[in-house]
């Protein structure tokens, strides 16, 4: 069980008092120079603190989910191996990115300079209309996904083409010499130097907004550990290989997305609630997957919480539902619903053209835990889908949501 040790922010702290850094929420994590900020702060403004300890697996011990969610400032993140050595946390890894990703758009809000990266729209050697062409040709692809906007569809396709890497037809002839020839080819991409007509629809994208490199890179390192990975320790590994898949998504896309011009919610926060998206979804699908992963040898559920629960590899190999197999499904749910709370509290924060379908991607992913309850917690045998109803009931509620005002602007009128 890792264990971390956080210093906690009391309730009403608010930007001007935090500073430039996150503010709340699982995985938002803070870095040493937020303190430095904070000690700018008058001594009547600073509010008190206490340290806690907190659980990478169920968030601060002694308080509710709640509580956690308005409250809580993690400062430092220390995670305790099973040697007694303290080592950083994958949360406090993954929120380093964040951090650098969040810096990125704020000085081109600020100075509304041009991206910093190497391609330059004129010099994207394309044919006439070639551009046209190559965000069409992306639009066809993604229009199993009913995503509009062509910005987003550039990158569902340049991640479902990382992702069919080791999941498609042809997975079993990829080697890790194979994924760094991608690796390259991103490089190059990011360089202005596409290679195919998709390439340059995503070349031209990223010069367009402020968009990272190493969000990409990371998520054909998630690549690379299901080549050579099939078994994980515990959360802190599980959450790399979530945020290495899944949670690069929610970076990638926060720049396309942007901000609503009225949040007073800080770009950190926004850009951890993203991740937490994609943490939460990458958590359903590996529970709503369990017996599809079993019948390939994989199993992405914590070793050691397994263990503790009294269950083994073999006992999902066998899929037969019990009452262990049952209270263990209860805190992965558990847990998957917390992430999916967190993001929630972001989404209000993106522009307003944006929430709609992120609203719905949210609602819709967040009833696969409902239907794994529905199936009796059977998912070795059942695999927990939506039905066409509840998805075409799912969308007038999101969009209700997506016209809301951001939760920042309403807690700061209350």
């Amino acid at each position: 069980m890792a264990i971390i040790l956080v210093r906690a922010a009391s309730p009403g702290l608010s930007d001007a008092a935090a500073g430039a850094g996150g503010h709340h929420g699982h995985g938002s994590l803070q870095l040493c120079s937020s303190l430095q900020q904070q000690q700018q702060v008058s001594y009547k403004r600073r509010p008190a603190r206490r340290w806690m300890l907190c659980s990478l697996r169920y968030a601060c011990l002694g308080l509710d989910r709640a509580e956690v969610g308005r409250t809580s400032a993690v400062y430092s993140s220390l995670a305790v191996n099973p040697a007694g050595e303290a080592v950083v946390s994958s949360e406090q890894k993954v929120y380093d990115v964040v951090l650098k990703q969040a810096a990125l758009l704020k000085r081109q809000l600020r100075t509304q300079t041009p991206p910093l990266v190497g391609v330059r729209r004129q010099d994207l050697d394309m044919p006439r209309n070639g551009l046209r062409e190559a965000y069409n040709r992306c639009g066809e692809i993604c229009e199993e996904y009913g995503l509009g906007n062509l910005m987003w569809c550039v990158y569902a396709v340049w991640c479902r083409r990382t992702d069919e890497l080791v999941d498609g037809p042809n997975a079993n002839y990829i080697t890790p010499t194979a994924l760094d020839r991608w690796e390259k080819r991103l490089e190059d991409l990011f360089e202005g130097r596409p290679y195919d007509m998709l390439d340059a629809a995503l070349s031209d994208t990223i010069s367009r907004f402020p968009i990272d490199i190493q969000p990409f890179r990371d998520m054909i390192e998630g690549m690379r550990s299901d080549l050579r990975k099939a078994r994980y320790q515990n959360f802190d590994e599980l959450y790399m290989y979530c945020y290495y898949v899944a949670g690069t998504v929610g970076l990638m896309s926060v720049p396309v997305m942007g901000i609503a011009p009225e949040s007073k919610a800080t770009t950190e926060s926004v850009y951890s609630a993203a991740l937490a998206l994609g943490i939460a979804n990458q958590l359903t699908n590996i529970l709503r997957d369990v017996g599809e992963d079993a019948r390939r040898g994989r199993v992405y559920l914590p070793q050691d919480e397994l263990a503790q629960a009294g269950l083994s590899d073999e006992d999902i190999f066998n899929g037969v539902v019990t009452n262990r197999w049952r209270n263990f499904m209860k805190q992965q749910i558990k847990r998957a619903r917390m992430f999916f709370e967190e993001a929630e509290r972001g989404v209000t924060e993106l522009s307003q053209a944006s929430r709609w379908p992120v609203w719905a991607s949210l609602l819709l992913y967040r009833q696969i835990l409902d239907e794994i309850e529905a199936n009796d917690y059977n998912n070795f045998t059942k695999r927990a889908y939506v039905s066409k109803g509840k998805k075409l009931l799912a969308l007038p509620v999101a969009y209700g949501k997506s016209l809301l005002l951001p939760c920042s602007l309403r807690n700061s009128q209350t």
